[in-house]
């Protein structure tokens, strides 16, 4: 019998945007049945420095680790988006220090849930719904230099990924700009499964 355990942000603990509709925990309930068990144990709000504290709770007979985090982590940066710079170079300077900031602290979250010794399968950070183009556009620019270092990460340390990109591809699967829907969920949750019975 499998044991999920999710670990993260708002991505997985979203029952508060659902409006009494399933949540992620509820979809992947659903598609597990009664032969694996699902446990949530991320948190709304949560950042990369948050991970390790949930890691602790994992339980005992848990046998795979699903984790969704940095979302927090960019939102947090998210002024740099109409931020006024004096040239490109600026930009880039500035992108390249928040990068190793975000290395940093992400480097340190997936350790601490490595040390689980589980397989740990980690989740990018999707582009969001927008309503303003250009605002989106810039987003989902700055996103993929969090988005590179979720993915260079998890290559080095043969962590499987869930391209949340690509799950996530409909204004249906947004209750707001940032949080998943029920529609959403329920399509991350069943990437969730593929992706553990692949592993």
């Amino acid at each position: 019998m499998a044991h999920i355990v999710l670990l993260g942000d708002s991505i997985f603990d979203n029952a508060a945007y659902v409006r009494g509709g399933p949540a992620v925990i509820d979809h992947l309930h659903r598609e597990l049945g009664t032969k694996h068990r699902a446990s949530l144990l991320a948190v709304d709000g949560s950042l990369t420095t948050d991970v390790p504290r949930q890691v602790r709770s994992v339980p005992d007979d848990a046998t795979h680790l699903i984790v969704s985090m940095g979302g927090n982590d960019a939102l947090g940066h998210s002024d740099i988006l109409d931020k006024p710079v004096k040239s490109t170079a600026d930009a880039l300077r500035l992108l390249s220090r928040i990068r190793r900031e975000f290395e940093s602290s992400y480097r340190q979250a997936l350790t601490a849930c490595l040390r689980k010794n589980l397989p740990v399968i980690v989740c990018t950070i999707y582009n969001g719904n927008f309503p303003d183009a250009d605002y989106q556009e810039r987003a989902s620019v700055a996103l993929s230099v969090f988005n590179d270092t979720i993915v260079r990460i998890a290559r080095e340390q043969r962590c499987p990924t869930i391209e949340l990109r690509s799950v996530c591809t409909s204004s249906d699967d947004y209750a707001n700009p940032i949080e998943p829907s029920a529609e959403g969920g329920k399509k991350i949750a069943h990437a969730i499964v593929e992706s553990v019975l692949q592993s």
